[in-house]
Order: structure tokens, then sequence, then C-alpha cells
């Protein structure tokens, strides 16, 4: 990864039309932005993407005060050009379909038909560029009796059943517990950055695009992986676990005598390495427990008896003892854990771009490392309409008494000043 590659990126030359907005549609572009397409972000004048207003935390600009750029927006807009048009609009509406003429890819999350009614759908797109590629993302699909609805990834967690399979079980006092982030979305970007790439590469033996369909509750219910699969196999309903692994023991959080630890064991081998350590050794020779089988079916017995051995040492002994036998453990990391561990930095997962307002912004990096064309990260999140004049000059010449009639009218936002971004 680098922050300046000479490289062209795997993208590159690419322009990348994005009418998305919150976390899925623009997960995907900056993907695709960070291998070296030219995205260009389409926002509502004097308002933008609704995650710009989603804090706290909101940047603080160089004299510490809060600006109008909240962290939630910062976290998936890298690598593009806001342009702010007013997509209401019959002016704007064509300003953005002589955009689609030109662009390879367009990535839209609006619901159902919305896009139809302001021309602007694959079917009227595709005439006047056959090689589009249109990629629709929506919480339930274009077909379907819930097409029409809108999803937020919440209740896709809740809707998809992850939330059923997150949290400690009843008796344990839990609940139904959805992800700390918005994984639903997250993932629903990187199937639709998948299937963006794949129909490019159709696009390259066929000359010809497509269109792309992918809804947040297809993703989410794609990535119940073994768990969906052994409802599906066994017609049982699983319950929730807690920390616990549904298919391995022991493989969950254990106390130490100062704080938690993470013990993986994947094997009867590391299993009865474990023991050893412990001091246990008779457990691995248990035939409740030798086998992984048979640790999941003896699990209530089996955990309680580990939890009385782990307290007796701290977390960090466990963890220096375990890792130098090879048992796979470890911590249980805050963020700023997280961003100050060696390998998280060495890795280059933390990032530092230059901003306007703040002068820098850290951001995470991209966890792509391609030898030949690594990813780049040319430009920090922008300011709302900062690229406005700049791409309808270079991709549409209009000219720059037309863009100001254009401004004064709304149709089109330009660069607000960076007095202007900072919150009252």
């Amino acid at each position: 990864m680098s922050q300046n590659t000479p490289a062209p990126g795997a993208l590159a030359g690419l322009v990348v039309l994005d009418l998305s907005r919150i976390l899925a549609g623009p997960t995907s572009t900056q993907i695709l932005g960070d291998l070296g397409a030219e995205v260009i972000k389409i926002e509502r004048p004097g308002r933008g993407d609704d995650t710009r207003g989603w804090g706290p935390p909101f940047l603080k600009d160089a004299q510490g005060n809060e600006t109008a750029e909240s962290a939630y927006y910062l976290s998936s807009n890298r690598n593009k050009a806001s342009v702010a048009i007013d997509l209401a609009s019959t002016d704007g509406q064509k300003l953005i379909a002589d955009l689609a003429a030109k662009a390879d890819i367009l990535v839209e999350n609006f619901k159902v038909g919305d896009l139809k009614r302001r021309g602007l759908d694959y079917d009227t797109l595709k005439t006047i560029n056959p090689r589009l590629i249109y990629c629709s993302i929506s919480g339930f699909g274009q077909t379907g009796p819930y097409a029409h609805r809108a999803g937020y990834d919440f209740l896709i967690q809740g809707m998809g059943g992850i939330m059923s399979l997150t949290g400690f079980p009843d008796e344990e006092g839990g609940t139904e517990t959805k992800c700390g982030v918005g994984i639903a979305d997250v993932m629903c970007g990187m199937y639709a950055t998948v299937s963006i790439l794949a129909a490019l590469n159709h696009r390259h033996q066929t000359g010809e695009g497509q269109h792309i369909d992918i809804s947040l509750l297809d993703a989410q219910v794609s990535w119940l992986i073994n768990q969906g699969a052994g409802y599906l196999v066994s017609g049982k309903v699983p319950g929730r676990l807690g920390n616990g692994h549904p298919t391995i023991v022991p493989y969950e959080t254990f106390p130490g005598a100062d704080q938690t630890f993470i013990l993986a064991v994947g094997n009867d081998s590391q299993f009865q390495k474990f023991c050893a350590v412990a001091g246990a050794p008779e457990l691995a020779a248990d035939p409740r427990f030798a086998k992984n089988a048979d640790r999941v079916r003896n699990r209530k017995e089996l955990v309680p008896i580990i939890r009385r051995l782990t307290i007796e040492k701290t977390a960090a002994e466990w963890i220096a003892q375990l890792e130098a036998t090879g048992v796979p453990c470890g911590p249980v990391n805050d963020l700023a854990q997280v961003f100050d561990d060696p390998q998280v930095q060495a890795r280059e997962m933390k990032i530092t771009l230059p901003h306007p307002l703040s002068g820098a912004v850290d951001l995470i990096g991209s966890p792509i490392n391609l030898e030949k064309t690594p990813v780049s990260y040319r430009a920090a999140p922008p300011l709302l309409g900062a690229d406005t004049a700049d791409v309808l000059t270079r991709h549409l010449g209009l000219a720059p008494e037309t863009l100001a009639e254009l401004a004064t009218r709304g149709i089109v936002g330009l660069e607000t000043a960076p007095e202007g971004q900072t919150k009252k």
C-alpha cells in the first residue's frame, strides 16, 4: 500500500458515477477509488450525503472548532470528487445523464423506481451508453414483495438473522444484539464491488455493460455462512452463544486474573497443548473432551472447568505461555489499542491525508495489497461541491458563465468556502 505510488491503479482510466449515499454504496465506490478509478460523487446542493451530519464526532479545524465533516462521512468517501447537482430538477437530471454517457460504472441506492421517474434508470441510460455498468443497491432488491421498502443496516441485521445469533443467551441475561458497526451495509458494498469487477470482465470480452441488482437483505442472508448452512442441513434453529463458537470448543473469551482474553482452540492437538499449559492434562484424555465433536456436545461441562483454570493467571501470562506452544490466543483490544498495535501500524492500516479544514485527517487504510498495482490514497473525502466546476468543465465542457448561471438557479452547488464548513 502506498499513499504516493507512481504506478497507475488497477482501475485507472475508469470513471465511476456515484449516486449513492450512506454506507453500502460509498463503501463500494471508495474501494473502486482506492484501486485507481475516478469517482464522481453526486450530492445534493447545500446538504450533501446524509452522513455528513451523522455526528458527533466531527472533524475539527486547525483552531479546534468542529466542522461540518462527520467521522462517519469521512470513513467511506476518500478518493472521490464531490459534485453538487440538484437531481430533482430537469436540468440537474440532464447533467447527470450527460455524465452517465461518459461513465464506465454507475452506482446508486435510490428506492426502486425513483430514478426511472427521473429518466436515470438503467434501461434509459443504456440507450446512450451501452457499455455502462449500472449497479443498483437497495434494501430488498429490485423484485419481490418488499422491493418498495426502504432498508437500513439495523433493520437488515434483524430481518436477515444475524441479530438472532449475536448476544448472550437468555439464561445468561443476554438479548439479541446488533454488530457494533454497520456490517450489513459494508458487506453489501463488498458484494457490489465484486459484482462490478465481474461485469467489467464481461465487458472486456463482449463490449456490453449490464445491470447489477444487489440488496442488503440478500447480502446479509448470504453471510450467515456456516450458521445458515447448519440450519438448512439440520433444520435446527441455532441460538445465541455469546462469544462462543457453534461448532468449535473452546473458542471464546475466558477470564484471566485481571481481564478477559481470547482462546481459539481450532483442533485436538491445540487442545492438548492448552491442557498441558493449564496443568490439566487429564482434560485432554477425558472421553467427554478428547475430540472437538465431544467438546461441542459437552460444552456446558467443559467451559466452566476452563474458566476456573484461566482465572489463576493474568491474561498477559496466558497469552505469552500459549503463544509459545502454538495455541491461538489474544487480547480483546479497544480501538486505541488496535491503532497502537505494531502489526496494524506495520500494515499501514492507519493513514493520514491532507485536509483543507484540519490540515490533516487520519483514516483507516485499505486492506488490499496488490504487488503490481497497489492502492493509492490521492485525496481526503471532499468538501461538499468542491469539485463541481472541475468535473463539469472536464467531462461536459461547461463554460464558467454556464456554471455560474446554473449555480444561481440552484441546479449545481459550487465549492463552499472552508469557513462555511464550520459548525455554528
